[in-house]
């Protein structure tokens, strides 16, 4: 299951089910989407804070003398290698001194979530302060490792508008979804991971093997940015709001508490073992991946300065925590959108566009056509209909693509096996398994700014996510990640779409063109694995579920 998609999945398996007895249930649902408080809203919960002196620890220390010889300045460094974000995840958690803290839409139980679960058990055995704020829309059975965590007395793990059901049945999971779904279709969407409030990582990445690319079933092209400085308090500023809102629910009031605790002496030997010894991702060749973290690569390097940082200012851009209330005017607050939104119509020349899923409402068209009436080049690339995760966010985004053809927006769908893995983010033995898709989201305005971060480009995470990213005003970043986008849409890697006129006079037909054995390929009818996923493609374009996408 792709993230932010939770409604869609769940409410349409419930439905196949249920539709013997659809009247009732959709009354009883009708009565019941006001429910708004979730479960454990009333169980006893304290506010906390980062750390209020991060100079006091040596990544506080070393990074506040940098910030002054920078002007004051961020430093920042683009991880595009999906092996990499591991890896500086695992390494950052074994550095901190005093306190982590993680937000994360997914955080799988597979080998790599439970290698950083480990991490943290032995951060917190070290006395390290250790918060986790998950979601709760998208879990599966495994999941809940990382909540076992919190029976250690210096873990805190709190849970994001939970579910009330808290097994795996997705037939319950759906029945409880179409009765709250009011409540339940909101989902917190944003990644970050801080340590000692010195240094972060914020981008894409979910936790989870298929997003750090090293499932041969599942390879999800993702992008991280590490960030040290000033920054990284702002960013710190916005757990802290998020972990101290209504929404975030401490896991001891979701039950289970006493089953946790007794599995913690087992988690406890399994994370002292060597790495070596540790199972390792299926296909990934071995114990080679695993044993990296000991190398201590790629975090030595970037507090080394062997892989320098760039410095640069940058703007945070954060929805609050009850973003769907503010959304519908009840309350003030953030709107990262509307910030973002500003920064996309003052482009003068240039804009790149790196999305996984691409449904623009009538307002993000019309700045995408004032654009073009200016002469701006726009490009996107987004999954194909072979890539993509989502055939629902697929099919809405079929209603968009002549009318942005037609204005010259240049449009590029990645192949699920791309031709070269320069760009993908991944070594080339997983890219020939053609099951590549795209995660990260990625914009470079002007070759001078990008903004990295959670959000999509798609009414999800416009009205129903929240989300957090980063404006940096850098050439050099924006000139790698403009290289970035130039090596994905290469045709080896991606389908480019143009406009062909119909040859019996009914208008402009789409056409695909890459290149495939060295040789170029056209295709008038969309590429995708069987005709039975264009045919669910075509059925879904004709429901209404653009505003949910």
């Amino acid at each position: 299951m792709t993230d932010g998609r939770i409604r869609m999945t769940i409410a349409r398996r419930a439905a196949s089910w249920l539709a013997p007895i659809a009247p009732v249930v959709l009354a009883v649902a009708a009565l019941s989407a006001c429910a708004s408080r979730p479960p454990g809203a009333g169980f006893p919960r304290f506010e906390s804070f980062a750390l209020a002196v991060p100079e006091e620890t040596r990544l506080g220390a070393q990074f506040a003398g940098m910030t002054a010889a920078h002007a004051g300045f961020s430093g920042f460094r683009i991880i595009t290698d999906g092996a990499d974000g591991f890896l500086a995840r695992a390494q950052i958690i074994d550095s901190a001194e005093k306190t982590l803290d993680l937000q994360y839409f997914i955080f799988r139980g597979d080998e790599t979530g439970r290698l950083l679960t480990d991490g943290l058990l032995r951060a917190a055995d070290r006395g390290v302060r250790v918060r986790v704020l998950i979601d709760d829309g998208d879990t599966m059975a495994g999941d809940e490792q990382i909540l076992a965590l919190n029976a250690h007395p210096r873990v805190e793990v709190r849970v994001f508008n939970p579910f009330a059901y808290r097994g795996h049945s997705t037939f319950r999971r759906g029945v409880e979804f179409l009765f709250n779904i009011g409540r339940l279709d909101y989902r917190m969407h944003n990644k970050l991971l801080v340590a000692d409030n010195s240094i972060a990582l914020v981008g894409g990445r979910n936790i989870g093997n298929q997003y750090f690319q090293v499932d041969p079933g599942s390879q999800f092209a993702d992008d991280d940015v590490f960030a040290a400085g000033p920054i990284a308090r702002e960013l710190s500023a916005t757990f802290d709001e998020y972990w101290n809102s209504p929404q975030a629910i401490p896991a001891g009031a979701l039950g289970r508490q006493k089953g946790a605790a007794a599995t913690m002496p087992a988690q406890r030997e399994r994370a002292r073992r060597h790495p070596s010894t540790l199972v390792q991702p299926s296909g990934t060749g071995g114990g080679d991946y695993v044993t990296r973290i000991a190398t201590g690569e790629p975090y030595a390097g970037l507090i080394s300065g062997r892989l320098p940082l760039i410095w640069a200012h940058a703007r945070l851009f954060c929805d609050s925590p009850d973003k769907k209330e503010v959304v519908e005017g009840a309350v003030p607050g953030r709107l990262m959108t509307r910030g973002v939104g500003k920064i996309i119509a003052a482009t003068q020349g240039e804009l790149l566009m790196i999305t996984p899923y691409f449904v623009p409402a009538g307002e993000e068209l019309g700045i995408l056509h004032e654009l073009r009436g200016r002469g701006v080049s726009i490009g996107v690339i987004t999954n194909s209909l072979e890539s993509t995760r989502d055939l629902a966010a697929h099919a809405g985004y079929t209603h968009f693509r002549a009318a942005l053809l037609g204005d010259g927006v240049s449009l590029y769908e990645v192949r699920a096996k791309p031709g070269i893995a320069r760009g993908s983010g991944q070594p080339a033995r997983l890219s020939r398994y053609g099951h590549y898709g795209l995660h990260g989201k990625l914009m470079v305005f002007d070759r001078r700014q990008i903004f990295i971060g959670s959000m999509n480009f798609d009414q999800r995470s416009k009205r129903l996510n929240t989300e957090v990213g980063l404006l940096i005003d850098s050439p050099e970043l924006a000139a790698q990640t403009a290289s970035r986008f130039e090596a994905m849409s290469r045709f080896e890697n991606a389908y480019e779409l143009f406009l062909s006129p119909h040859d019996a006079g009914r208008g402009a037909r789409l056409v695909w063109r890459t290149r495939e054995n060295g040789l170029s390929v056209e295709y008038v009818e969309e590429p995708a694995e069987s005709p039975w996923r264009r045919l669910g493609v075509r059925l879904l374009s004709l429901l209404p579920l653009s505003r949910e996408l």
